[in-house]
Order: C-alpha cells, then sequence, then structure tokens
C-alpha cells in the first residue's frame, strides 16, 4: 500500500512539473520535450468546399499574392516580386518546407497575430482532405524565437501536431519594392 501511495504521488510532482514547464509565457517552445499549452480555439473552423482545394489556389485566392507553381517553390518565386521577411505579418503567406518529404511545401495565409509565439492562419488541404482550415493555430518552436520552425494545431484531434515544420519565410502581403529586392535577393 505504502508503495502504491508513493508512486501516485511520484506521477502526481512529474504531471505538476509539465503543466508548469508549458504554463510559462514566452517559455522556450524549441526545447525538446516541451509541452505546449493549449491555444484559445474559439474560432478555429472547418469548412467543406463542393470542389476540394489544394494549399497554393486557395492562398493565392485568400492572400493576392498571384504567385504560381507548387507550394515549394514560392519562396523562390517571389524574388524580386513580393516582399518576403522571417516575421509573420497579417496577410501574408507562409511557405513551409517539407511537408510532406523533400521539394514538398504548404501555403497558409496569416488571419491573426496573436503573440510573438503565436499566430493564426487560414489554410486548405491541410489534412490532405481538400477542406479549408480557418484561424488555425501555429506556434514558433524556433529556439531563437525567429519563426525558423513552427508547429500546427490539429483541429480533428484538438492537440498540437506532432511534426515540427521549418519555415522558409513569410511573402507580402505588399508587392516587392526596389529595396525589398536588394535585401531579399537570394
Amino acid at each position: 500500500m505504502q508503495r502504491v501511495a508513493l508512486r501516485l504521488a511520484a506521477a502526481i510532482i512529474l504531471v505538476l512539473s509539465a503543466v508548469g514547464c508549458a504554463g510559462v509565457p514566452g517559455g522556450n517552445y524549441g526545447s525538446p520535450g516541451t509541452v505546449l499549452p493549449a491555444p484559445s480555439t474559439a474560432g478555429v473552423r472547418i469548412e467543406t468546399p463542393r470542389t476540394p482545394l489544394e494549399c497554393v489556389p486557395y492562398a493565392r485566392a485568400r492572400s493576392g499574392v498571384r504567385l504560381f507553381g507548387n507550394a515549394g517553390e514560392w519562396w523562390a518565386s517571389a524574388n524580386g516580386r513580393y516582399a518576403k521577411g522571417h516575421t509573420p505579418l497579417l496577410g501574408s503567406v507562409i511557405v513551409l518546407t517539407g511537408y510532406a518529404g523533400p521539394g514538398r511545401g504548404h501555403l497558409g495565409v496569416v488571419s491573426a497575430l496573436v503573440s510573438a509565439r503565436e499566430i493564426r492562419l487560414d489554410h486548405a488541404n491541410w489534412l490532405g482532405n481538400g477542406a479549408i482550415i480557418l484561424d488555425d493555430p501555429v506556434v514558433d518552436v524556433s529556439p531563437d524565437n525567429d519563426w525558423a520552425k513552427v508547429r500546427v494545431w490539429n483541429p480533428l484531434s484538438r492537440t498540437w501536431g506532432l511534426k515540427t515544420y521549418l519555415v522558409a519565410g513569410f511573402i507580402g502581403p505588399l508587392r516587392s519594392s526596389r529595396s525589398d529586392r536588394t535585401a531579399s535577393a537570394e
């Protein structure tokens, strides 16, 4: 009986310490084993269009960024045409790389800026079913808080996705100016 009580006490301490780490505002989300706090999901919606959508045409229509080709090509295609950066702006297009293997990408449009480490995305076909997810939480898990790596909320399982995605950057929402072309030439 005493052994059971000790195990229960150890389990409670372990759970409380994990919850404490998860609740630290501005904590290092990029640390291995860090439990991410659950976001507010009040505005998250899933729409099922008549015809399943891919992320590229949806991002183009939603953002006004007139680029073509697959999602993995958008970052390079934006050179000299659209402003590019590594900080999310309202209406900008996030370019995720390695989404479903090398050379594959995913696009989403920033619909809200929640904090320095959290945004909301509107994107299509994230779950492979052609649906549109609106106001989907995305958290920066980069050790340097530079939006180089993110995790995306899965509204079906109501959990953070297990995979960490690399971010090439954010495109737009404005067209490139002469100084943008010089600063972002790669």
